[in-house]
């Protein structure tokens, strides 16, 4: 997800207080009984917000702002999630092959300043998990693997940037730049980059979103064929070596926070639709235009069913009754996946679109969500929501982080271990 406009957003669209650990419980009933006032208080459930960092969208409001401002926005995003009964934060932290740490081996975000390579003068993820932590949050730390740059101008990258001292590592496409995941020694420097962060500080949990190989772009190729002749000895084709480049990553990801920080968690929130029916009889009942599977090399499905990863949340931005891809479908489908599985099954949520007229009909009504919530409760391998995101869960312009709260989420929970 990354994200002043998701691609999975729009290319989806196109193809078709404080509920916190350790925090007060609710006020109890005169006369309730010590059994209700222990199920009560026994809530488990994700209840996630995504905090996106890329081109702004959450935090900070803008570049170039001082450390006290970008101090105070980042704590009142957090203060919103204990107010709207969150338990968890999925924090930005390497939106596009930077970072908001001192890293060692990538430079300073240029959402922080304004120019990449530059010192903020403060440590926001230090500051993020500390300030989470004080609220009874969990902090998770996001991460995209592959993105180097929204633009297609390596000169543009700070002098430092491993992808200009390394070229070769990187593939232009659609307008930006990405590391070639097809590449041995890209899939272990972002590893050792992304991994120094979990050995710094104290997270809970490790987050990456939906972009492994880039959403599709009409008349553009992605050029990995040298890798290809290189490393894809021995695969059927070249798609069935790009899915391995990426379960690799998955794989290698998931042992190395293992071994770094063994109580941290390990998460992906893939786009929606694994494959089509109509593809693959495993597949859900939809007609998603983008498939995980097929466009973005991603087998979400094996992810699931393999134990790969310790949960999953699946963007299912759309309404119910949607016709390409319904949302009242697709959470039975995944419910089925994950049935059996140790992987933990969570669901993305797109707040973001409540009371947008551009989304259609069934978004102008601040309860679709809260129906969402509803519809999910039938379906016991459904262990909680994320909502996309940060700015949303706080301003909530069309009231329906509001009526989630009020239909849901009135009694505090903890989040899943």
């Amino acid at each position: 997800m990354g994200r002043v406009t998701r691609r999975a957003f729009t290319v989806a669209a196109l193809s078709t207080l404080a509920v916190t650990p350790g925090a007060a419980a609710a006020p109890q009933p005169p006369g309730a009984s010590t059994e209700a006032r222990q199920r009560r208080a026994a809530v488990t459930e994700m209840r996630g917000m995504w905090l996106a960092t890329v081109n702004n969208r959450d935090w900070p409001s803008r570049t170039g702002l001082s450390t006290a401002r970008q101090r105070g926005e980042l704590t009142a995003l957090l203060d919103a999630a204990v107010r709207r009964r969150l338990t968890t934060v999925m924090f930005q932290v390497r939106p596009a092959a930077d970072a908001l740490w001192p890293s060692p081996y990538e430079p300073w975000s240029q959402f922080l300043t304004g120019t990449q390579g530059k010192d903020p003068g403060w440590d926001p993820l230090g500051t993020a998990v500390k300030e989470a932590h004080a609220r009874g949050l969990q902090l998770h730390a996001w991460f995209n693997p592959y993105r180097v740059a929204l633009h297609a101008d390596p000169s543009r990258l700070a002098a430092s940037h491993p992808a200009r001292k390394h070229p070769d590592w990187v593939v232009s496409y659609g307008g930006q730049l990405y590391y070639n995941p097809g590449l041995p020694e890209v899939r272990a420097f972002v590893q050792k980059a992304m991994l120094d962060a979990v050995r710094r500080y104290p997270v809970d949990g490790v987050h990456f979103d939906d972009y492994f190989y880039p959403y599709p772009v009409a008349g553009h190729s992605f050029d990995d064929a040298a890798a290809y002749r290189r490393h894809g000895a021995g695969f059927a084709s070249r798609a069935a070596w790009r899915r391995d480049n990426i379960d690799r990553l998955v794989r290698e990801t998931a042992a190395g926070i293992r071994r770094i920080r063994p109580g941290a968690r390990f998460g992906i929130s893939p786009f929606g639709v694994w494959r089509n029916a109509s593809t693959d009889q495993r597949g859900s009942a939809t007609r998603a235009g983008i498939e995980a599977y097929d466009d973005l090399y991603a087998d979400t499905r094996r992810w699931v069913r393999e134990g790969w990863v310790d949960y999953i949340v699946p963007q299912l931005y759309w309404s119910i009754g949607q016709s390409a891809a319904d949302y009242a479908t697709l959470v039975p489908w995944w419910a089925k996946v994950a049935r059996g599985s140790r992987t933990q099954l969570y669901v993305g949520e797109a707040l973001y679109r409540a009371g947008d007229a551009s989304q259609g009909a069934a978004w102008r009504d601040p309860d679709e969500l809260s129906r969402h919530l509803t519809l999910a409760k039938k379906y016991p391998q459904v262990r909680g929501h994320v909502f996309f995101a940060a700015k949303e869960v706080a301003a909530d312009p069309a009231g329906a982080m509001a009526r989630v709260v009020a239909d849901h989420y009135r009694q505090s929970a903890k989040p899943p271990l």
